[in-house]
């Protein structure tokens, strides 16, 4: 009888027990015979098993928030986010396949990690409680250092593993210690109980110290500046499709932690803490921004945009009010969107194991229009979303996120965001442009041909119908974003502020 008391209460958690089983049996698999098809395969079925579980659950009527354990919180807030988890890593998931597919060495292990990380970031998003926060952000990151090392004979995709792995330490060091110092005053581990307790002590120094090395701690995995140094050599060693998992998967399981746990804890309601965070925005936004137009490598490019669209993102949340949660969760949507068709026409373009490297230099995309038009229109769509311009998904993320601030009448942060678009539109502009000039006789790194006809291509090409489409009609992703927000708990901490 309690074991099926227990059972039933952590079923809110089914679809990370999906995944986490899909782990089992890959492995399992992996351990009878090695196939990379069929390994792949194994692992997408699981992936879209508990896609189709969320989409179940919160499509079909009868959803009511759980609390599991008093560790978890399973409401439309988490399950969105586990959403876009999932699409992000089925994406990486089908460009590994092809990135891969004629590696030397064992491929299938790359699967395996991949869920085990999945299961973490999908665990990231529901934790309620310190104990989970710490358990599940490591989960999520410790097979990520495997991920970016995975094809250690390149010396680059070794280094980015090393780096990440000795950054990422000390900044899961700065977390623990910055838990501590709540939890010695406030004598609680859970997000919700430790409410009073922390608001009751903000004038101790050492629960201000806690909670700024909290946000140090996810600034960095957020690769927000001054905690952004990391970003650009990881981004640029590591493969395509483990940096598009990095970029994506990885960064909405830690924003989406970020934002229940400034919300639940009353951290939000701070000004110390509110503060902090307007310094990391405006920073990222002008060193990203400033660092990406020196770039002549794409994927640096792109690394250093992150920097900028996370600064952009966090405006949303100092800006946060009652109404515009639901503005923060539609700009990550876009961006994962967007980042994923980016991330993919590299990974397309990419076969280091038949060619010298990757296809990250923009010498390589030269005159690309002439060889692959379809493939250049995606990028082209990818890099308009980034820049915000109308009639794509990055246009409707940024307007909704400049509104908030505007109605927060943070006139200044709204401005930063404005001249930060205004820069970035200079190199984004510049990616296109290489692109549409006249090729060179004989290019070095090229797609492969039916690139459009292969699992990969066809994603990439969904993700750029997915970025026209919301740019059109963002009607129904703003209505789920609105709705995961007014039906989360989350809001009664909004509404007594």
């Amino acid at each position: 009888m309690n074991f099926t008391m227990s059972f039933s209460e952590l079923m809110p958690l089914a679809p990370v027990m999906i995944v986490a089983l899909t782990m089992i049996v890959v492995m399992i698999l992996t351990a009878i015979k090695r196939n990379h098809n069929l390994i792949a395969t194994a692992s997408v079925v699981g992936l879209n098993l508990a896609v189709g579980l969320i989409l179940i659950t919160m499509f079909g009527g009868s959803f009511t928030p759980s609390n599991v354990m008093g560790m978890f919180m399973v409401d439309p807030f988490t399950m969105l986010y586990q959403l876009l988890i999932l699409i992000a890593a089925l994406a990486c998931c089908t460009l590994s396949h092809a990135y891969i597919e004629s590696y030397k060495d064992n491929r299938e292990e790359l699967y395996i990690l991949m869920l085990g990380s999945v299961t973490g970031a999908m665990l990231m998003v529901a934790s309620s409680h310190y104990a989970s926060f710490f358990i599940s952000l490591e989960l999520m990151s410790i097979p990520v250092y495997g991920l970016l090392a995975y094809t250690h004979q390149r010396s680059k995709s070794l280094e980015a593993g090393v780096k990440y792995l000795v950054l990422s330490a000390t900044a899961s060091a700065m977390l623990l210690m910055g838990m501590a110092y709540i939890y010695a005053y406030t004598g609680s581990l859970s997000f919700y109980d430790s409410v009073q307790a922390l608001l009751q002590n903000l004038n101790q120094p050492l629960v201000l110290i806690g909670m700024a090395f909290i946000i140090f701690a996810v600034a960095f995995k957020l690769s927000l500046a001054p905690f952004h140094k990391w970003t650009p050599d990881v981004y640029a060693g590591a493969p395509a499709p483990i940096v598009t998992f990095l970029a994506t998967a990885a960064k909405v399981a830690t924003i989406g932690l970020f934002v229940r746990y400034l919300l639940s804890s009353g951290a939000i309601a701070v000004q110390s803490v509110v503060t902090i965070l307007t310094v990391i925005a405006v920073l990222s936004i002008v060193v990203g921004n400033l660092l990406a137009v020196r770039q002549v490598n794409l994927k640096r490019i792109l690394a250093y945009s992150s920097i900028a669209h996370f600064g952009y993102l966090l405006i949303g949340l100092i800006s946060l009010t009652f109404a515009s949660l639901g503005n923060v969760s539609v700009y990550v949507i876009t961006y994962v969107i967007t980042t994923i068709g980016a991330f993919g026409v590299v990974a397309l373009m990419s076969s280091p194991y038949n060619n010298s490297d990757e296809a990250e230099s923009l010498a390589e995309y030269r005159g690309l229009f002439w060889r692959r038009p379809v493939l250049t229109a995606v990028l082209t769509v990818m890099m308009l979303s980034l820049a915000g311009i109308p009639l794509t998904a990055g246009f409707i993320g940024k307007f909704l996120i400049v509104m908030a601030a505007v109605t927060a009448q943070h006139w200044f942060l709204a401005a930063m965001i404005v001249l930060g678009s205004g820069i970035g539109l200079y190199y984004y502009l510049r990616v296109i442009i290489v692109m549409y000039m006249t090729p060179p006789e004989n290019p070095r790194i090229d797609a492969v041909d039916h690139w459009g006809q292969k699992v990969g291509g066809i994603m990439v090409l969904l993700a750029a119908l997915a970025v026209l489409v919301i740019g059109i009609y963002p009607d129904p992703i703003i209505s789920l974003a609105v709705q995961s927000e007014i039906l989360s708990p989350l809001h009664m901490m909004m509404s007594s502020r």
